[in-house]
């Protein structure tokens, strides 16, 4: 009977061990449970941009103002008969005039 027992305690122990430490165990379901909160938090965060970028294209789709705003903010293009000024911070390279047929 003390055999029995002793052959019992010692497969609980390998049981509960293999359940903690092993393949599949505990352990191995935290880190997974981690990486799967990490991963819906990035998915969360592309699904957010993706959103803004759908709204910024369907905006470009249908409002020229929009695409004007972007030529003159992102590209600095101006419209016939607009004058272009340049604000030069005091220190910086000498200002140089540039005419209109594009030279310097």
């Amino acid at each position: 009977m003390r055999v029995l027992i002793i052959v019992l305690v010692l497969l609980l122990a390998l049981l509960q061990f293999k359940l903690w430490f092993g393949d599949g165990g505990y352990r191995d379901i935290a880190s997974l449970e981690e990486r799967v909160a990490t991963q819906e938090a990035e998915n969360e965060m592309l699904l957010n941009r993706n959103r803004e970028l759908r709204a910024e294209v369907d905006d470009l789709r249908e409002r020229l103002d929009a695409i004007e705003e972007r030529a003159r903010s992102e590209l600095g293009l101006i419209r016939d008969g607009e004058t272009f000024y340049q604000v030069v911070p005091e220190g910086s390279a000498a200002p140089r005039r540039v005419d209109e047929e594009g030279g310097a």
